[in-house]
């Protein structure tokens, strides 16, 4: 399978898509642990940039495949992964994929109760010019939430020097609602994609039914959003339990 895709026409255009998707392990809604299947519903999104939540590396109970890296050479790309779990082998976690050229910034944990949480921050060159990617996976809790997204509008992270002097994406699993605290500390300092294009919001979990509207991409106010769409074929359906939602920029 060759599940790659050409950016330059879009980057030259400026044009740029920005991809976040839950893989839950790469373990579908019908139980099947498929991670060519997930690569598939990124290549046909066209996506340049890629933030990947729930990924195994080396885990057993998904046969030990380098997830992050088994996608990104399906989809001709680079990874950058951070494994906010690290027990022994086995490792879990987030990562960022693209073919454009990139510069890890920071990855490392969030303060976390119970299943631990990280962010990981690149640095892309999109046609000449820098924009800052930082990918999270926020807790189930809404206390864990609030103390992750403080920590990551601290100076180690959004309020780094680095990361006002470029256009900014902020975008994964949040595990929160527009009305939750978590949501709205983010909207403080960022736009909300879905909100700012022409495109009625959509849930993204659960993939089958979608009701919630948990997956975000948030936005520094100096980029401009084309259009918003979650997708919703079947294969999307059955690859994961979250929708992946991908947001157009005008860059």
């Amino acid at each position: 399978m060759s599940a790659s895709t050409d950016t330059s026409h879009r980057t030259e255009a400026r044009e740029l898509r920005i991809l976040t998707y839950n893989v839950h392990s790469c373990i579908g809604t019908d139980r099947l642990l498929d991670p060519g299947r997930i690569a598939e519903v990124i290549a046909q999104s066209g996506a340049d940039i890629i933030a990947l939540q729930e990924l195994d590396v080396g885990r057993k109970r998904t046969r030990g495949i380098d997830q992050a890296q088994m996608i990104a050479t399906l989809l001709k790309m680079e990874a950058h992964f951070h494994p906010a779990l690290h027990v022994q082998e086995e490792k879990y976690g987030d990562a960022i994929l693209t073919a454009l050229p990139t510069r890890l910034m920071k990855a490392g944990p969030l303060p976390s109760v119970g299943e631990t949480r990280g962010a990981i921050w690149t640095q892309v060159d999109a046609g000449g010019r820098k924009l800052n990617v930082l990918n999270t996976h926020l807790g189930l809790r809404n206390i864990d939430r609030i103390k992750q997204v403080r920590t990551l509008l601290s100076d180690e992270w959004i309020g780094n020097p680095d990361f006002h002097a470029a256009p900014s994406v902020v975008c994964g699993d949040l595990n929160a609602r527009p009305s939750s605290p978590a949501y709205r500390m983010l909207g403080g300092q960022f736009r909300d994609a879905q909100l700012s294009a022409a495109e009625r919001p959509r849930s993204t979990f659960p993939s089958r039914f979608p009701l919630l509207r948990i997956d975000h991409v948030f936005l520094s106010q100096d980029l401009k959003v084309s259009a918003a769409n979650v997708i919703s074929t079947p294969l999307a359906k059955r690859a994961s339990d979250h929708l992946p939602l991908l947001i157009t920029l005008k860059f």
